[in-house]
């Protein structure tokens, strides 16, 4: 189907950006590069900025582990929540990393997991560590999403918007770029609303249990524009597993930020 108006041609930029022999480096591994190198500066300015005791050794080891759990839940995620009957039947699928399959809800349970294990091992405050792990967090989103745009995948719905675009495997059908959506409401919008509370005194908490809220939010609302998994569908009449697993966040998220406020008042 084609735009009843007109539609964006899709960029058709090469997945890998430099190849060496039999090395190929892509844009979207680039993404979470990127996205690591910038939590690393965030955390170090809004550490000082928040008088957070973390020396350059203790941020180093935050994260790398920040790392490893979204890579490690990123993935037992998606064996999990998107596609546990194939993986339960083919176990060793589950390291075969490379044919795709990260599921960030599984990912955020990862960082949630490494950052109290951190937390513990150093005896540092989880709360303080996890706010500023939150407020750098949406620029990895971001990144990564455009990351999923420039591979051509994850991408929206049909529609006939005038800047829909036909990505090369959609189907010639033109469709939402909802991985600019994601990468707009996730990345940015979140971030600006993270750092501007981050620029008031709140209870230790608030920032990351406002992420929480926010990116269940962000996530509610993209996932009826991006088309549902296609080996899942829907699974409550009109909502995906994506809206199915944020709902709970919107509402233990909100729920936390506002037991923290009131133990602040008591």
């Amino acid at each position: 189907m084609t735009s009843l108006f007109f539609s964006i041609p899709y960029p058709n930029i090469d997945p890998v950006f430099l190849r060496l022999g039999p090395l190929a480096f892509r844009w979207y591994g680039l993404m979470y590069l990127l996205g690591l190198m910038a939590a690393y500066f965030l955390i170090k300015n809004r550490a000082a900025a928040w008088q957070v005791e973390l020396s350059r050794d203790q941020l180093y080891d935050l994260v790398v582990y920040a790392a490893f759990g979204v890579f490690l839940g990123g993935r037992l995620g998606y064996t999990l929540f998107y596609n546990f009957k194939f993986y339960a039947e083919n176990p060793l699928k589950i390291l075969a990393v490379w044919e795709g399959g990260m599921s960030f809800h599984g990912g955020l349970l990862g960082v949630i997991v490494a950052i109290v294990w951190f937390c513990r091992r150093r005896r540092l405050p989880a709360f303080p560590i996890g706010d500023l792990a939150a407020l750098s967090a949406p620029i990895g989103l971001g990144l990564g999403r455009l990351g999923n745009f420039i591979n051509g995948e994850l991408y929206g719905r049909s529609t006939d918007v005038d800047w829909c675009m036909e990505f090369p495997t959609g189907g010639g059908i033109c469709r939402h770029p909802s991985q600019l959506y994601e990468a707009g409401l996730e990345g940015v919008v979140l971030f600006a609303l993270l750092w501007g509370i981050g620029l008031r005194k709140t209870p230790p908490g608030t920032i990351f249990w406002s992420f929480i809220t926010g990116y269940g939010l962000c996530r509610l609302i993209v996932e009826f524009f991006r088309e549902p998994d296609y080996h899942l569908g829907y699974i409550l009449g009109p909502f995906t597993m994506g809206q199915l697993l944020s709902a709970p966040m919107i509402l233990l998220g909100a729920f936390m930020v506002a037991w923290g406020y009131q133990k602040k008042g008591a």
